[in-house]
């Protein structure tokens, strides 16, 4: 499914968020398509399942998946994930990352070629660059 750093600074757990929350977004993981189950996942990534559990509880926190006792998790749908606060954040992000290219001499027209690249790619469900 994917790969996580070992060697990496950013917790294994956060990791595997933001790679779930990637596969999602992309729609590569659709609205409720089972999510595989915790040991499942364990074994595959050779990491303690607790660790899994602690990434499902913070995207399901967060919105992105639901669990239904004895069943296991699943993707939730896309209204349910969106909300202002987060939303904002992501427009405090890439504000900071537009004034640092801009400073690096990124072209108006270069920053429109990676929005309308972007745009299509997900649009499209395709995360290949």
């Amino acid at each position: 499914m994917f790969e996580l750093d070992i060697r990496s600074r950013q917790p294994i757990y956060e990791q595997l968020v933001e790679k779930l929350k990637e596969l999602i977004m992309n729609n590569i993981l659709k609205v409720d398509e089972q999510l595989p189950s915790v040991r499942t996942l364990a074994q595959q990534l050779t990491i303690n399942p607790n660790t899994i559990q602690k990434a499902y509880r913070e995207l399901e926190r967060e919105g992105y998946i639901y669990s239904i006792p004895g069943k296991g998790s699943f993707v939730s749908e896309a209204t349910n994930i969106i909300n202002n606060e987060k939303l904002e954040k992501v427009k405090q992000e890439l504000s900071k990352l537009l004034t640092e290219a801009i400073y690096l001499g990124i072209t108006r027209e270069d920053l429109m070629g990676i929005f309308t690249k972007v745009s299509d790619s997900v649009k499209e469900g395709d995360t290949n660059d």
